[in-house]
């Protein structure tokens, strides 16, 4: 069988989903859509549907991105009376460790400079009104970050945190969404501007005289000739996979990251409560007699010693749900990716364990939690956590991936930004920020060696 479209898009993650609709609202209407499994249901599936605005530099392009793809997301919501649930809690970072404080001070006045909102202080001395934010909604809310140091403050706005913290840094631009309402809707939307879905694996692509002409698909009727002159490489985990079809080796590479859902039926984790994520590295909460025990080993102390930072959770679902859900990428996994991910019966502890430093009530499960439901997925990224999002060497090839972790938040403007360049229209000036090409820029890699440690907050 042999078809023709004028984009075929290789991937139905948020990624190729987000970049159908932008391409099908910018007139391209004959858009091919491939992926053997399922729409979104890969890795855009396993995330913990957050975005967010704050972001380390070392310049503002990732927090111009996302602040464009923020817009995109209220413009979208606003709508569509809110139909993907999105709201503005923000991301709450826990500072437990005062020798600490002024790094987390450093790295909020880094990200306010960059864009992402001014910085203001609580310090007990009445300057700055805090202002909470509301659990639905994302209008009328402020941006930037609030820093609270006043221990009153603390306890009158999150008494369920531990009395050590000494420090709490709300981001305001933040929040979380449904990701599948949200992939579905561009999906529709793109539908219903012409563009096409086709189960199947792309297995070979048609290149001559340095340009794209068409794909070889296998599909559950037998194999298809696609004809076209443009190929977008959207695959997420696969990235690098499909880029070797195009003779492209992708600075990528995959980490496995589980996500715990886990049954607060104790209600410890308030439901209006913004996503609480630890700013220090914290050891897992053992009692004196278990870290007495663990430390007896190589194999075990180190559950006993501080872990990375970054041990968070969020509660999932409506006033009357009972989930939380619980991440912590203590020790992220380097591999290729394979399909079920491996699980790791010990993970739901350890951050069940790392979380009850942080909100003292979950200890009450340590003797008897409730079975968790684990899943998990891979990010793409690169050495420096940025997208890949542009053309590739071979004319008519795109990219739109390495979108580490932050997926469903920067879809949209990634999307936006891969249009523009497939249809020549302006780029914005975050757009190099993106390209394949920065790798080959000699500055670039001399910038690389004192980058962050993993653009990360």
């Amino acid at each position: 069988m042999a078809l023709s479209a004028d984009v075929v898009i290789c991937g139905a993650g948020i990624a190729g989903v987000a970049a159908a609709d932008a391409l099908t609202q910018r007139g391209i209407s004959d858009v091919l859509l491939i992926d053997e499994r399922p729409p979104l249901s890969l890795t855009s599936d396993k995330s913990s549907e957050c975005y967010r605005n704050w972001w380390p530099g070392p310049d503002d392009a990732m927090v111009r991105l996302m602040n464009r793809s923020i817009d995109l997301l209220e413009a979208l919501a606003d709508a569509t009376d809110n139909r993907f649930g999105l709201n503005r809690r923000g991301y709450l970072y826990v500072c437990t460790d005062a020798q600490r404080l002024p790094a987390l001070i450093t790295t909020a006045r880094e990200s306010a400079a960059l864009g992402a909102g001014p910085l203001r202080i609580h310090d007990g001395s009445g300057r700055e009104a805090y202002q909470p934010a509301p659990p639905h909604g994302y209008h009328g809310q402020p941006e930037g970050a609030d820093l609270l140091l006043d221990p009153a403050l603390i306890r009158r706005h999150f008494p369920y945190l531990s009395a050590q913290t000494v420090a709490l840094l709300h981001a305001r631009r933040c929040g979380w969404l449904s990701a599948h309402q949200l992939g579905m809707l561009l999906l529709d939307r793109a539908r219903a501007h012409g563009a096409r879905l086709l189960q199947g694996r792309v297995t070979y692509v048609r290149c001559d005289g340095g340009r794209v002409h068409g794909v070889t698909v296998a599909t559950p009727q037998g194999t298809t000739h696609i004809t076209t002159p443009t190929f977008v490489n959207a695959a997420g985990p696969l990235l690098a996979d499909v880029g070797r079809l195009l003779d492209c080796e992708l600075p990528v590479f995959c980490e496995l990251h589980l996500k715990v859902a886990f049954n607060d039926y104790r209600r410890s984790v308030p439901r209006d409560a913004p996503m609480i994520i630890a700013a220090d590295p914290i050891a897992p909460w053992w009692s004196d007699a278990e870290r007495a025990l663990l430390a007896e080993t190589d194999e075990t102390r180190w559950l006993t010693q501080p872990l990375s930072p970054g041990v968070h959770l969020r509660p999932e679902g409506g006033a009357d749900s009972p989930i939380v859900l619980m991440l912590w990428a203590y020790a992220p996994h380097v591999m290729e990716p394979r399909f079920p991910p491996p699980s790791d019966p010990s993970y739901p502890e350890i951050v069940l364990r790392g979380l009850a430093q942080l909100l003292p009530e979950l200890r009450a499960y340590l003797e008897r939690a409730p079975q968790p439901i684990v899943d998990g997925g891979y990010y793409t990224r690169t050495r420096e956590n940025r997208p890949l999002i542009g053309p590739l060497p071979l004319d008519g090839a795109y990219v739109i991936g390495a979108l580490s972790g932050y997926g469903i938040m920067a879809a949209p403007a990634a999307a936006e930004l891969l249009a523009a360049h497939i249809t020549g229209a302006e780029l914005p000036p975050y757009a190099p920020a993106f390209r394949l090409e920065r790798y080959t820029d000699p500055a670039y890699q001399r910038r690389l060696d004192a980058w962050p440690a993993d653009g990360q907050l």
